[in-house]
């Protein structure tokens, strides 16, 4: 069985042509998965790239349509920051001029501080123990959304609102 594993379908280049096609066509990929790809179906790397500029080419394959696609949707989707999707980009080989364009376009400002101010309150109120001080609370909700990838400076900004807001509607109820 072991043997069955080792040994891949080889496929010539023009039969990996038309898989590979379908498998960009399907989703928005990245240059490194689809060389992987083509790497599984025995194509060698001299090949891939002859294979990846044709893709290029006819438009299957782009990589600034990807990382826009990518940020777009993982802020939208997974609420996530700009630095976690800078992050992950990096590491599937994106460029960082497809990065900077793909942040800038996708996350419109006003959108990120809306997300962010709604993951503030969230996670605010999620904060329920009795060992949950005030400083607990605000240094366990800063930690939690500098793991999800947001600024310092965009969590102080949104936090200090938050609380005021939080002081004002205390003193209000007295």
């Amino acid at each position: 069985m072991d043997e069955e594993i080792r040994q891949r379908r080889v496929l010539t280049p023009e039969q990996a042509y038309v898989k590979i096609r379908h498998f960009c066509a399907f989703q928005e990929r990245t240059h490194l998965e689809v060389k992987r790809k083509l790497s599984g179906y025995g194509i060698s790397w001299s090949q891939a790239g002859e294979l990846l500029s044709k893709l290029i080419e006819e438009g299957f394959l782009n990589e600034e349509r990807f990382a826009r696609s990518f940020a777009g949707g993982k802020f939208r989707m997974k609420g996530w920051g700009r630095k976690k999707i800078e992050m992950e980009l990096k590491m599937r080989m994106i460029s960082d001029y497809s990065i900077r364009v793909a942040i800038r376009e996708e996350i419109d400002p006003a959108a990120y501080e809306k997300t962010l101010t709604k993951l503030v309150e969230k996670k605010w109120n999620s904060l329920k123990s009795p060992g949950d001080t005030f400083y607990t609370k605000q240094a366990k909700t800063r930690q939690y959304l500098l793991g999800r990838g947001y600024e310092n400076d965009w969590i102080s900004r949104i936090m200090k609102k938050f609380i005021d807001g939080q002081t004002n509607d205390n003193n209000d109820s007295d």
